[in-house]
């Protein structure tokens, strides 16, 4: 009986210790599969030929890859997008930021969990130690970042909007309006408008879907009067997918996507949006709206901060006009307040180079009422961390976010999730063509097919949808 009793004791602590060391085991083999296993980077071409950087993070649940943008029409206080100078691809190769990725960023992250998203990022920032990143390059920090969301919301186990949503602490998840850039100008296109883009926001609509429909349909009206008016050369399209007919006056564009609108039958149900980019025209303290025409005999005069702002309520009195982005130049703090206290009831003044998605400027521009929205570009500030904090501050400061593409962009189509994870109530990508547009939009009606009743469309509510950032 003894020798049973002694048998007994000994299979029970046997069983003991190997069950310990299996939890112990499992703790651990849990602690590495949560982690970094590998980050690759690499150049890569974006939509207007240009070098730009891709990055892939590596965990047990597999690859997860992001590329970052490049802007055209770039503010001066934007991140900087580290290029490798030289004759190269013009100077624009990224393979400096490549390295930075390969030989500095990537081992101080391995390891790490890709659920430590805030951590992750504050390490590159502390690494990098500069305002503007121009040791790493955002490029390349904004890659890594922008990978590991992806890979924390694989290992969450669900979406990339869902696992935005919750970085940002934000529970109501609703379908921006798309701001639709059908007609370029400025940087984006070689014909003489300054204005850069003018945009169609179907605000009316009753889903995003519908939203589409619409401008699908007023983009191919705008085809059909663009080509009847100006012949078959104008109906080429610019870098954002937009047309860039031979128009010589700003006026004479919002005429013609007006007619484009009235012909598809969608005039109750939209408004008109424009991106001025007035930095690119702002020439020794005025603003040169012939500055692409302009000639040795040219006699159009330049216009004040306050000439121009009077030619904006003029336009916004005579068309639906109802979103101004980057009216005056991003050091013409003056004329943004004044403009922005004037008509900042009716009209959304979007900062764009003025606030660059900096929360510092951001702050300023808030407390001087220089503008009442934000312009959300994550490669203006290079990290996902900084944008979420960034949109929080703009929507605390009771200002709406319109989340935007970039002019050079990738098949990457990341910022359709950030508008719906962070409500934003806004986004912008482009016309509906040019197929590195279009994967911005084709997951926006992916995602609202896949939410369904547990989310709503923005419609006349996009400069304060649901949550503000509270």
């Amino acid at each position: 009986m003894r020798v049973l009793l002694f048998v007994f004791a000994v299979v029970c602590m046997h069983a003991e210790s190997f069950r310990l060391q299996s939890a112990s085991s499992s703790q651990r083999s849990s602690s590495i599969c949560m982690s970094i296993k590998d980050i690759k980077a690499r150049e890569i071409i974006d939509s207007r030929g240009n070098p730009t950087v891709e990055v892939d993070v590596h965990t047990e649940l597999g690859m997860f890859r992001a590329s970052v943008p490049s802007g055209a029409s770039t503010g001066a206080y934007e991140a900087c997008e580290l290029r490798d100078g030289g004759s190269r691809y013009n100077g624009k190769g990224v393979l400096i930021a490549v390295k930075n990725v390969h030989d500095v960023l990537k081992p101080a992250l391995m390891g790490k969990s890709e659920l430590e998203q805030t951590e992750i990022d504050n390490i590159m920032l502390a690494i990098d130690g500069t305002p503007n990143k121009v040791n790493m390059g955002a490029n390349a920090i904004l890659g890594i970042s922008l990978a590991v969301a992806k890979a924390g919301a694989a290992r969450k186990q669900v979406p990339l909007y869902q696992h935005f949503a919750d970085l940002a602490g934000n529970k109501e998840l609703v379908m921006p309006v798309p701001s639709f850039n059908v007609i370029n100008g400025g940087s984006h296109a070689g014909n003489a408008l300054a204005f850069q883009e003018f945009m169609v926001l179907p605000t009316g609509a009753s889903s995003f879907a519908e939203a589409m429909q619409i401008g699908a349909e007023i983009y191919s009206s705008l085809k059909s009067v663009t080509k009847k008016r100006y012949g078959q050369d104008a109906v080429n399209v610019g870098d954002e997918g937009g047309f860039a007919p031979p128009i010589q006056s700003n006026k004479e564009g919002i005429e013609l996507l007006m007619s484009a609108i009235e012909k598809s039958g969608h005039t109750s149900k939209v408004i008109l949006g424009m991106d001025v980019a007035s930095s690119e025209f702002y020439v020794d303290g005025k603003y040169d709206l012939a500055k692409k025409s302009r000639t040795a005999t040219s006699n159009e005069p330049m216009l004040t901060g306050a000439e121009l702002a009077q030619f904006y309520k003029d336009l916004c009195k005579e068309f639906p006009i109802k979103s101004i982005e980057d009216g005056f130049d991003q050091d013409d703090w003056e004329s943004w307040t004044a403009f922005t206290g004037a008509v900042g009831k009716d009209i959304q003044i979007v900062g764009d180079d003025l606030t660059v998605t900096n929360p510092i400027r951001i702050e300023k521009a808030a407390k001087m009422g220089a503008c009442n929205s934000l312009l959300l570009k994550v490669n203006q500030i290079g990290s996902v961390t900084e944008s979420i904090n960034a949109v929080k501050l703009a929507k605390q400061s009771g200002w709406g976010v319109m989340t935007s593409h970039r002019s050079g962009e990738t098949e990457d189509n990341y910022i359709a999730d950030l508008a719906v994870g962070l409500c934003t109530g806004q986004i912008k990508t482009g016309a509906p063509c040019r197929s590195e547009r279009l994967a911005k939009y084709n997951q926006l009606l992916r995602i609202e097919e896949e939410l369904g009743g547990k989310t709503s469309y923005a419609g006349t509510a996009f400069r304060t949808p649901k949550w503000m950032g509270k």
